[in-house]
């Protein structure tokens, strides 16, 4: 009951917040633009090892990517420049937490690791090839945001990641980044082969259906030719 009162309180704060841009004018792009600035700065501050600031500032940046959708739709913005902009974005957002976190394992420091510096780079080409498979996907089938390692989720990772690194904590939750480049690693890549398997029977399911609908029409199915587009990108 608590936890719903304070999701419902905090949804109403966004929703007013989105009024009060959408009212205000402000472009979406521009809240857009902002969001990426403020999570690079969030990578900076992972690979100086100032996570739990990193994670205060992982959740500014990640509110203005909640809102710049939203004003879109309210205010009646919403373009086709406006979605390619925020999508790719996105995957720079991803990427500089993921160097930022190389950047500070990397150092010859006491938290030195060359496994969490493979785990961050592993985690980076992941999350990199879920969201490729996703938009490549989407160019044969309707929809494919399948997987529990989306965007948001890895977001939320890397936020209890960073909250849990408390300086001279003894806690026993404290000090999970490592655990959360693992779930990250390996999850990114389940996510990635699911979505891979998806598309793989939707496609098998549309050319089964477009075979039988051309066998009762009496005219032969027409195979388009192969093509070297998945090779773009």
């Amino acid at each position: 009951m608590f936890g719903a009162s304070i999701g419902r309180a905090g949804q109403r704060i966004i929703d007013e917040m989105v009024r009060w841009l959408a009212r205000g004018h402000i472009n979406p792009n521009i809240l857009t633009s902002v969001g990426v600035a403020i999570n690079v700065a969030s990578g900076l501050l992972f690979g100086l090892g100032w996570f739990f600031s990193a994670g205060i500032v992982l959740i500014v940046a990640n509110l203005f990517d909640m809102l710049d959708g939203q004003v879109a739709r309210l205010s009646g913005r919403v373009t086709s420049f406006g979605g390619f902009l925020d999508s790719s974005l996105d995957r720079l957002s991803d990427m500089v937490v993921f160097v930022g976190l190389m950047v500070f394992y990397a150092r010859a420091i006491e938290h030195h690791s060359t496994l969490n510096v493979f785990l961050a780079g592993a985690g980076l080409m992941g999350s990199v090839m879920v969201s490729y498979a996703s938009a490549r996907a989407e160019s044969l089938i309707p929809k494919c945001d399948v997987g529990f390692l989306r965007r948001p989720e890895r977001v939320v990772l890397f936020i209890i990641g960073a909250l849990s690194t408390v300086p001279g904590s003894n806690n026993y939750f404290a000090y999970r980044m490592p655990a959360v480049l693992w779930v990250l690693a390996i999850g990114s890549y389940w996510t990635f082969a699911h979505r891979m398997y998806h598309t793989w029977t939707e496609v098998n399911r549309a050319e089964s259906t477009q075979a039988v609908a051309s066998s009762d029409s009496g005219k032969p199915e027409v195979r388009p030719e192969p093509s070297l587009a998945h090779k773009a990108g």
